[in-house]
């Protein structure tokens, strides 16, 4: 008997713990913000508490994590007399605070995004202004070395304002690695590349080196789906998304679908897109005058999306979000209101709803988390 409650102890406990997460949350700092904030998050009861937080990160505006947990990674979004960024941490994950173990340039302004891959050996920056993105390699210690390839785009297209030159949005690499995508807003490409982490310099155009997404389009973030077969973009200018079915590196649309209500007239401004860990729902984020998330589910079959909703945000300009790997909670960080939103998310109609629950910080823009143990 004694050895069977002990059993259920373990259990709980062990069970209690996987449910236990950090959230690190990235920021813009010109509006007093200390950098990457820390908090525990519990995926049980959707509650976060504040742990720690750096003291001096510049414009941290977006985070990555290496496979083993010890490090992160984090862009500082800065340009012209100010060149862009990256800097390399460890993580003490039993005082959950961060140590800056070095930084190095990224290769082009406003650094905006960062990948890394398992291996640990590499990672991948975005630079927005600097329509290029850079490969910097990890040495064993985690820190990062000066970059051995930065790949510049060029081109334009349809909106003069936003499109007048490259601007990488993100840096995302297929479930095998084998392939690296750079969504390009300016150029409205999503580029492709072949990625092989044996060569000096890692990345090569593939065959064919892009898909090109509807003049105007703005391609922003990209995702892929749990089972692989296909991809999702969020065009920033025009609130739509693309899906894709995927296979070896090759991209084939197959539906293209607004992210905002027929018939919205309002300024546009989507910014990221996710998919709920089984797959069965994509969500993307509505800035601009929607300040939404809309709510899609998805054809097991075909990838395909069909609407089913649009959650405000409770809060402005909803840049980033996060599904913990529950599925239980949507976290959202507000940008121009200083908050983050936690909702609770039906996991049979993809559905949100508020549960009061929201941190408060300045100029919340990156969301991720790791668990505790």
């Amino acid at each position: 008997m004694r050895s069977l409650l002990i059993v259920f102890f373990v259990l709980l406990f062990s069970g209690s713990m996987a449910q236990q997460y950090y959230l690190f949350i990235g920021t813009y700092t010109h509006t007093g913000s200390k950098g990457i904030y820390v908090y525990r998050f519990d995926a049980a009861t959707g509650k976060a508490a504040w742990v720690s937080n750096t003291d001096s990160v510049v414009n941290p505006s977006y985070l990555a994590f290496s496979a083993d947990h010890k490090n992160v990674y984090a862009v500082n979004e800065t340009g012209g007399n100010n060149p862009g960024k990256v800097t390399a941490f460890s993580f003490d994950k039993q005082s959950g605070t961060l140590q800056k173990i070095n930084q190095q340039l990224s290769g082009g302004d406003a650094p905006c995004y960062i990948a890394v891959t398992r291996d640990k050996n590499w990672a991948v920056v975005g630079n927005y202004t600097g329509g290029n993105f850079s490969v910097l390699p990890i040495n064993k210690e985690g820190g990062l070395q000066p970059a051995v390839q930065t790949v510049q785009h060029i081109g334009s297209s349809a909106n003069k304002d936003r499109q007048e030159k490259a601007h990488v949005h993100a840096t995302v690499f297929s479930p095998d690695e084998q392939f690296l995508f750079t969504p390009d807003l300016g150029t409205d490409k999503v580029m492709v590349y072949r990625f092989d982490a044996r060569k000096e310099k890692p990345a090569q155009p593939h065959t064919p080196p892009f898909a090109a997404v509807t003049p105007g389009g703005g391609p922003r973030h990209f995702t892929f789906h749990p089972n692989g077969s296909f991809a999702y973009l969020i065009e920033e200018l025009s609130g739509y998304v693309v899906v894709y079915s995927y296979k070896n590196g090759k991209l084939n649309p197959v539906q293209r679908i607004a992210a905002h209500p027929a018939g919205s007239k309002v300024q546009k401004g989507s910014a990221d897109i996710h998919l709920s860990p089984d797959g069965r729902f994509l969500y993307a984020s509505n800035r601009g005058e929607e300040n939404n998330i809309a709510i899609f589910s998805v054809d097991a079959k075909t990838g395909k999306l069909q609407a089913k909703g649009y959650r405000p945000v409770l809060g402005q300009s909803p840049r980033n979000f996060i599904i913990d790997p529950s599925g239980n909670f949507l976290l959202v960080a507000n940008q121009n209101t200083d908050n983050v939103v936690i909702f609770k998310r039906d996991k049979q109609t993809g559905l949100l709803k508020a549960t009061g629950e929201e941190l408060k910080l300045p100029k919340p823009v990156c969301l991720k988390l790791m668990p505790v143990e």
